[in-house]
């Protein structure tokens, strides 16, 4: 098993999905990455007031600043990449912003015309404080974790994808979990980024805490897994997503493959693998922010004995 590092500096690092990006590290099913990443705005230096615009990796980004792609050698469609998570670390700095921005969310909480605001917070590692002296526990993540669509050309990294992953935003994929994804090009071509200090389910204002991350990981390619689509292994239990443009079919598909994974699991009929559900299984909103709609079913741990 080799172990690996990756910086985020010019040349590893994209601000689009794409097949055709040549890859900054090639690695073999096994082996352990290091990832740095800069926050999702990819800021080179912190700020020392609330908004301030220090310069950024982009001058003209598209989407998000992310880390790679990472080839992972003999990795094809129709296999599942398996990226565990073993250790997440914030730098000691992180930002959320919201409002200021005219779409339907923000036009329903009345936020649309008010200027920008933001937060600044302070990371110690395991709590973070903003300018008011609000203190959190963190919770560190990465918010972008994915592959880029089959078709070739440049995608966008804001919608989570059901295929590749992408966009997710789920605030259970802490240090410890394991996430499941479909691979959509040879070599899988993964990209990690977007790192989030702490987040509520939804991400209801657009941001999360953003901050940078450094993030190590162990890339697995996997043949045969209980459930199709995107699924993951956390410490707060089995996690199935959905999503979709509409919220009832990303409800739906989430809880299908959750349903899928009961059937298995427990050796039941689908009808008595609802009923299970119906008793032991959480829907949650991931997020509402990304042009597409994120919703996770959650088994938690421990909850059948």
């Amino acid at each position: 098993m080799g172990s690996f590092e990756v910086r985020a500096e010019a040349g590893s690092v994209v601000d689009v999905f794409s097949r055709d990006t040549a890859p900054v590290l090639t690695v073999e099913a096994g082996d352990v990455v290091t990832v740095e990443s800069l926050d999702s705005s990819g800021f080179l230096r912190r700020h020392e007031v609330p908004g301030e615009q220090q310069p950024v990796m982009f001058a003209e980004r598209r989407g998000h600043c992310l880390t790679g792609p990472i080839a992972v050698r003999g990795a094809k469609p129709g296999m599942v990449l398996a990226v565990h998570f073993e250790e997440l670390t914030p730098v000691e700095w992180g930002w959320t912003a919201t409002a200021g921005k005219d779409d339907w969310l923000m036009r329903r909480l009345r936020v649309d015309d008010a200027e920008r605001t933001w937060l600044l917070w302070e990371l110690d590692g395991r709590t973070g404080t903003d300018q008011h002296g609000h203190t959190v526990r963190l919770a560190p993540f990465l918010g972008v974790v994915g592959m880029p669509p089959e078709e070739p050309g440049e995608h966008s990294t804001i919608p989570p994808r059901p295929e590749g992953g992408g966009n997710i935003d789920c605030r259970e994929l802490v240090a410890g979990s394991t996430l499941y994804l479909p691979v959509t090009v040879p070599d899988a071509m993964l990209l990690l980024g977007d790192g989030h200090a702490r987040q509520g389910d939804g991400e209801v204002g657009g941001t999360a805490i953003e901050c940078g991350m450094t993030t190590r990981v162990r890339l697995d390619l996997v043949v045969d897994r209980p459930v199709p689509g995107i699924h993951a292994e956390t410490p707060s239990g089995l996690v199935t997503f959905g999503f979709d443009a509409d919220l009832n079919e990303a409800t739906a598909t989430a809880l299908s493959a959750m349903v899928d994974w009961l059937q298995i699991e427990q050796a039941l009929d689908r009808g008595a693998a609802l009923a299970l559900a119906s008793a032991t299984v959480d829907m949650r909103i991931t997020q509402i922010a990304n042009q597409t709609w994120g919703v996770h079913a959650v088994l938690p741990t421990g909850v059948l004995g």
